[in-house]
């Protein structure tokens, strides 16, 4: 396996990150728990090292399972995670790129997976409603608080 720099800092991923979305079978398929690790020791038997999940996966199953898979191997591992997207419920601040949000997921996503920190945290969709500065504040006290150690922006428009 190789390795490269996530963007311009530092920290090395491998080059093939493991998408865990369905890591779970809440969807109606799916990968098993007991499939699931299988992926994961092979990717890590690989020399994986960069894995990626988030909130809403298989209704938050997917960080579940992670969690109870990289307990002994934590510090080695990478680990992203998104959040946007609404999770069950009628609460209409579940979802969407505010603070209010952003900083409900984190907590959630930190339970559900087991850690104290969360190595890439990824605003998942651009929602068109928050604001960049909103959105930048809120990663910057999430980095500042150590839940986060990187944040990121997936699926926005230029």
């Amino acid at each position: 396996m190789r390795y490269k720099l996530l963007g311009k800092s530092g920290l090395r991923v491998s080059e093939l990150c493991l998408g865990t979305m369905t890591f779970g079978e809440d969807w109606g398929w799916g990968a098993s728990k007991d499939e699931s690790k299988l992926i994961y020791d092979a990717f890590l038997e690989a020399g994986g090292n960069f894995i990626d999940t988030a909130n809403l996966y298989t209704n938050g199953t997917s960080e579940t399972i992670l969690g109870d898979l990289i307990g002994k191997d934590r510090e080695r591992i990478v680990l992203a995670t998104k959040y946007t997207n609404s999770m069950p419920g009628n609460d209409p601040n579940r979802g969407g790129n505010h603070r209010k949000n952003m900083v409900q997921a984190v907590e959630q996503s930190l339970k559900r997976l087991k850690t104290d920190y969360i190595d890439l945290y990824w605003l998942h969709i651009w929602d068109f409603l928050t604001s960049i500065e909103e959105v930048m504040r809120a990663f910057d006290d999430l980095v500042r608080a150590g839940k986060i150690l990187y944040a990121g922006i997936s699926d926005a428009p230029a």
